[in-house]
């Protein structure tokens, strides 16, 4: 019955060996950096707490996430309640009679009892499974609610970013209209070309063009956010025009086993004990089961002694039931769950791997990111300094138009450039503290 199957493997038990890890996290170089217990203690931002605490509280995917928390703890009640015997209550009434007139009533009460005595662990190791997914929903839940702060804090600076460059194409759009007039001024006076005026004008329509674009992506980075919100995407949603403070993230020579308290990573594992409890139960269903009932009843022709509490009839009986000829369904299930295991194992593994991508890759950009940012920060300056320059310059007539507006367009770029890049900046020190499983 049992023959070409082996007891299946614990896979649970490996799982300290599914991956090498480094020893540690190092961040010598850019900036030095400090540890939080929690996301929102990454920035001194009480609107930006109020806004993360909001999406909590309201965003229908983590709802769903806690509900689905709550069945997991009830399917885990529901499962352990098949450890222990039933007992049910049964009661009947019959009233007959002939043609010569002549009727009878009879009324029964019983109660039955039933067991199954879990010999071969099946009705245990289905309980460990229940248990395990319980837990593998907590961590589950506890990751969603980390990556909910993550993207509502990640959606609130690109909504700041996008406020900033639709200010900044106001500013261009009065930039490049002021420089539209002077031309005019010049051409009415003789001193520039129609060319130079279709260049002017040109310029000045493209960055009208802009600041509409700019007004659309304000828009949606809004709507972005109202939907993380549990809100009514109507896009009314304001941000703040300024940048919260960079103050803390994680230490240099932070140990690499911190990852391991990541809750995806949990879940994982907790989905690894759930498989190894669901194939060790399928090979339990191999053998015979063993089910003891009882039954006790009372039977009378009138209602009022079924109240005594002496039965008349009873029983008690044993059943063995053991399959002989299922064309090979049982055995298959226990191979499958076999499987379903190791697929549990590889994914545990490959969440592992991705782990500790991601705290290289957000450590890694880290460093770079704010290089780039100091760099465009210097070009900017240099480039505002020429662009003032350029507009005396060309007021006095020493360069041409297409010089004047060439520093305008690389002042507007650059700071541009510099807005992304703050903005990239903060999400991914958003990103480095979720990668390293930092709280809510």
């Amino acid at each position: 019955m049992t023959a070409c199957v082996s007891v299946p493997e614990k896979r649970a038990e490996k799982a300290s060996e599914a991956v090498d890890s480094a020893p540690n996290y190092t961040a010598d170089d850019f900036p030095q950096l400090e540890m939080v217990d929690s996301l929102l203690d990454l920035f001194d931002d009480e609107h930006l707490n109020t806004v993360v605490e909001h999406a909590l509280a309201n965003n229908p995917d983590l709802l769903a996430s806690a509900a689905q928390l709550q069945e997991a703890g009830f399917n885990l009640e529901k499962t352990r309640g098949d450890l222990f015997p039933s007992l049910s209550a049964n009661g009947t009434a019959n009233r007959s009679g002939s043609n010569a007139g002549t009727s009878s009533n009879t009324f029964s009460a019983s109660l039955d009892a039933r067991w199954e005595v879990d010999v071969w662990g099946e009705l245990r190791n289905r309980t460990k499974a229940a248990s395990a997914n319980l837990a593998r929903s907590e961590a589950t839940y506890e990751a969603s609610s980390q990556s909910l702060a993550a993207q509502t804090m990640q959606s609130w600076f690109n909504l700041v970013a996008r406020s900033q460059l639709l200010d900044l194409a106001a500013e261009e759009r009065e930039s490049f209209d002021k420089t539209l007039r002077l031309v005019e001024r010049r051409y009415e006076s003789g001193t520039a070309t129609i060319t130079e005026l279709e260049f002017a004008k040109t310029d000045a329509a493209s960055s009208r063009a802009d600041y509409i674009a700019s007004q659309d992506a304000r828009d949606q980075a809004a709507r972005e956010l109202q939907v993380l919100l549990g809100d009514y995407p109507d896009a009314a949603l304001q941000a703040a025009r300024t940048w919260p403070t960079l103050n803390k993230t994680v230490p240099s020579g932070l140990p690499s086993q911190l990852l391991l308290s990541r809750p995806d990573i949990i879940a994982a594992y907790q989905n690894i004990r759930a498989n190894d409890a669901f194939a060790r139960a399928a090979y339990a269903d191999l053998f015979p089961s063993f089910t003891l009932t009882a039954r006790g009843g009372r039977s009378s022709d009138t209602l009022s002694d079924l109240g005594r509490s002496a039965f008349d009839v009873w029983s008690l009986a044993g059943q063995v039931a053991a399959p002989i000829f299922e064309g090979g369904q049982r055995r298959a299930e226990v191979g499958a769950a076999e499987q379903r295991a190791e697929q549990a194992y590889q994914n545990y593994r490959s969440t592992v791997l991705n782990a500790f991508n991601e705290v290289e890759d957000a450590l890694n950009s880290e460093s770079y990111l704010f290089r780039e940012e100091n760099a465009r920060l210097k070009a900017l300056e240099a480039a505002r300094r020429a662009m003032k320059k350029s507009q005396r310059d060309y007021e006095s007539g020493l360069i041409e138009l297409l010089d004047l507006l060439a520093a305008q367009r690389r002042v507007f770029s650059i700071e541009t450039q510099t807005i992304h890049l703050r903005n990239a900046r903060l999400a991914n020190r958003v990103s480095l503290a979720l990668a390293l499983g930092t709280d809510v």
